[in-house]
């Protein structure tokens, strides 16, 4: 029997300082989901992708990825267009979380799939708005048990 499970939150951010703001804004926002975090996009798509790079290792889980652009390794354009371009994650949210606020990169972000485009340094009140939401789209995202 498939139990409805809660969704995981993937962070992708290589700048610390960063990742702990956001888990502390997610946290504040009442969301007590698992945050499994990265710092670099090899990482993360080993993760998400799984070492065969399939994406079976996720099928059936619920994911949200909170993704920067700018990682050591690659963009969090590659990884975007990875995980949407994939049939066992391609429905998972991604959160573009970044620094540019380039029109034409938050356009193909969304062309991409990218489901919210986030800009930071955010000020407080807009991210924990964001999160918020995000965190009433948490607690709703759950997989239907089966049949």
């Amino acid at each position: 029997m498939n139990n409805a499970r809660p969704v995981t939150i993937i962070m992708v951010e290589d700048d610390e300082g960063h990742a702990r703001l956001i888990e502390k804004n997610i946290r504040r926002a009442g969301v007590a989901n698992e945050i499994v975090s990265f710092t670099n996009g090899t990482d993360a798509l080993s993760f998400l992708l799984g070492p065969d790079g399939t994406g079976l290792v996720n099928k059936g889980r619920q994911l949200l990825v909170l993704l920067d652009l700018n990682l050591p390794d690659m963009t969090g354009i590659d990884i975007l267009e990875k995980v949407k371009g994939n049939e066992h994650t391609k429905r998972s949210p991604v959160v573009v979380l970044t620094t540019t606020d380039d029109q034409r990169e938050i356009q193909r972000c969304y062309d991409l799939g990218a489901n919210v485009y986030i800009t930071k340094p955010v000020d407080y009140d807009g991210f924990a708005n964001a999160i918020k939401q995000l965190g009433l789209f948490f607690s709703v995202m759950q997989i239907p048990e089966a049949e």
